[in-house]
């Protein structure tokens, strides 16, 4: 490559950097990013000073990597920077290879000007263990003694695990057997103790879930595991324990929700055997926490001294500062959803989404005062030509108050404006407001876009969450129509032209809405839920459990698993459907999907069914993005008389 090529390279590294899965160390940021002109799925570590935007990236891995953890299914995190002994350990999951990876830095005592040599690296990228069908959760710990600690699953099982790292291509050494999952490894400075939590197979972790210590001598072994009594906290209910994180020897923070809310907790651990309640931060409304469908969520960060920890509340983002356990600092942050948060001494890296911006980062030293009136320093550029959400709360199932995000049209582009209502995922995610291209498509074109978070939707405490519990498929298509009857109500809409859209779970509730009275006329799904049987049978274990407490025990409510199927509607239902799936899902097999398309478009001429080849349980290409759009958009027309 020539000089030219490799600086316009390194410049459109700065350019274009995503900055996915951000951390930091001393003075410098890590993340993950795909590598220009490079090979198709091939992404490598990059890093550069902490808050300089100008610097050019330092690559850290080489270019024939994947980078990307695919723990539980879903995975998370895919790589961790570890400081021992003034060394930095860089290990990351590599799903070429199927192994994990190691390479040794040292921060450069002053940054050369005009260079991307932010770091010496000691060694070259090493190959820690050998080849292995295994999914490794990112949480590392590293050991003054030289070994590595994990989490694994292989063959359906959960491991700890431990590596000598002074070795390559080893067989990774399983030390300990969880009877189902386990996630949130973490570690005390000293590293002779260890914590994490473990949830049953009949649950998710934000069900239920507990709270694990373990001891680790010299050699690695294990010398005791204790599991933390909920006696502790008075609580005789399910508890779901979030993100253990040490911020000395013998304090840990994390946050549980008793309450019904996560909220902060700080457990003593210098007896393993008599664990004590230090202290407790009880707010309702707010939530340090949120579901643990990916590893390495991380809400809290820092030390005793320089605690930062984050909080939701409502569609609002609370940043916190903590100096030995008090609050000494709120702020208020200007982000609808966050991504990324880290922390090293005071510098802060923090990385959300707002209606403004799309993955916008803050890099902010709190030593130097850069937080007074923090949310004014922070602007976003105008979004005037962007239809805004507006927060609508209504009546929903059981009289129930029950939140959505209204989104006007731009253009009066019809008399009165044609609806689409969003039914997301999950069923346990929700909707924040945040700026979504798809939803700009429509309301530029004159429509209104209805974002409803539905009972069981998270943000908004457990109560509001298991609103869901043994109804889905009711309480979230109930709330779908009240939200409708609400806005033709108020004259907001055209009552004969009401679309609604579902993703995945969404498409369960999208499809059982048309199936259910006349209020929609049509709906436009992505790789739908539409037989639960099947999806019992035939879903990956993280989400085997799940529909135990949306439905029931499946040998006991098995015809409501029929009843509640979007498939067993379709030979009845004369509206028009169109349907997106991949032939890589993994989650819901398109073959689900292609079982319903025969009658699908026997029973109405407009109905469609598109597959894509290269396409898993959301859609990555830009290409299918754009068809996706452009189908919809004809099939509304169509169908709405538009």
């Amino acid at each position: 490559m020539s000089n030219s090529e490799n600086f316009k390279k390194k410049q459109s590294q700065i350019k274009n950097s995503t900055f996915k899965e951000l951390s930091i160390i001393k003075n410098v940021i890590f993340w993950v990013d795909i590598i220009p002109d490079g090979k198709t799925h091939n992404n490598a570590i990059f890093a550069r000073p902490f808050n300089d935007k100008k610097a050019i990236p330092q690559q850290l891995t080489g270019e024939n990597f994947y980078i990307k953890s695919n723990f539980h299914g879903y995975g998370g995190r895919s790589y961790q920077c570890l400081e021992v002994n003034d060394q930095i350990y860089l290990v990351w999951i590599d799903q070429i290879s199927k192994a994990l990876w190691l390479r040794t830095l040292r921060v450069q005592a002053e940054f050369p000007e005009n260079d991307n040599g932010y770091f010496l690296c000691d060694t070259k990228p090493r190959q820690l263990t050998e080849a292995i069908e295994s999914n490794f959760d990112a949480s590392f710990i590293i050991s003054r003694d030289n070994f590595l600690y994990g989490l694994c699953e292989i063959k359906n099982r959960d491991y700890l695990f431990s590596l000598n790292l002074k070795k390559t291509k080893q067989k990774i050494r399983k030390i300990k057997k969880f009877d189902n999952f386990a996630g949130n490894l973490s570690s005390n400075p000293k590293a002779n103790l260890f914590s994490w939590i473990e949830w049953n197979s009949d649950y998710m972790p934000w069900e239920k879930n507990s709270l694990f210590f373990a001891s680790i001598d010299k050699g690695g072994e294990i010398q005791e595991i204790n599991e933390f009594s909920n006696k502790v906290i008075n609580v005789g209910r399910n508890v779901s324990f979030f993100q253990p994180y040490w911020i000395s020897n013998n304090l840990l923070v994390c946050s549980e929700d008793s309450t019904g809310w996560w909220n902060l907790c700080f457990l003593d651990v210098t007896n393993l055997k008599k664990i004590v309640l230090k202290k407790r931060i009880i707010k309702s409304l707010s939530e340090y926490g949120s579901p643990q469908w990916v590893s390495g969520i991380s809400f809290f960060s820092g030390t005793i001294k320089n605690l930062f920890c984050l909080a939701k509340k409502e569609n609002r983002w609370i940043l916190e500062k903590y100096e030995n356990l008090l609050l000494v600092q709120e702020l208020a942050l200007p982000f609808s959803s966050i991504s990324d948060f880290g922390v090293f001494d005071q510098k802060l890296v923090i990385r959300g989404n707002s209606f403004g911006y799309f993955g916008y980062l803050i890099e902010n030293d709190y030593e130097k005062k850069d937080f007074s009136n923090f949310s004014k320093k922070i602007t976003f550029e105008s979004a005037y030509h962007f239809s805004k959400p507006e927060s609508f709360w209504f009546n929903g199932f059981n009289n129930k108050s029950t939140h959505s995000f209204i989104y006007k049209p731009l253009k009066e582009t019809f008399k009165k404006s044609p609806l689409i209502v969003k039914a997301h995922s999950g069923p346990t995610s929700y909707f924040d407001g945040s700026i979504n291209s798809e939803v700009q498509y429509w309301t530029s074109r004159g429509f209104t876009v209805a974002e409803v978070n539905y009972g069981g939707s998270s943000g908004f405490g457990r109560e509001y969450r298991e609103r869901l519990n043994y109804k889905w498929g009711i309480v979230d298509s109930y709330d779908c129509k009240a939200l409708v009857i609400n806005l033709i109500k108020l004259n907001l809409v055209d009552s004969t032209k009401v679309a609604i859209f579902g993703n995945s779970a969404g498409g369960l509730t999208a499809i059982n809405s048309l199936c259910e009275g006349d209020l929609f006329k049509v709906a436009i799904c992505k790789y739908p839920v539409l037989d639960l049987n099947d999806m019992y049978q035939k879903t990956h274990r993280f989400e085997k459990g799940y529909l135990n407490s949306l439905i029931g025990e499946y040998s006991k409510f098995r015809n409501e698993y029929k009843l509640r199927s979007p498939m067993n509607k379709i030979n009845q239902l004369k509206k028009p459907i169109l349907l997106f799936h991949g032939k890589e899902d993994l989650v819901i097999s398109y073959k689900q999907t292609l079982k319903i398309k025969e009658e699908l478009l026997k029973n109405n001429k407009y109905s469609e069914v598109i597959i894509f080849d290269n396409e898993g349980h959301g859609f990555k290409n830009t290409d299918n993005k754009q068809t996706v759009l452009l189908k919809s958009q004809k099939f509304l027309e169509k169908t709405l008389d538009i």
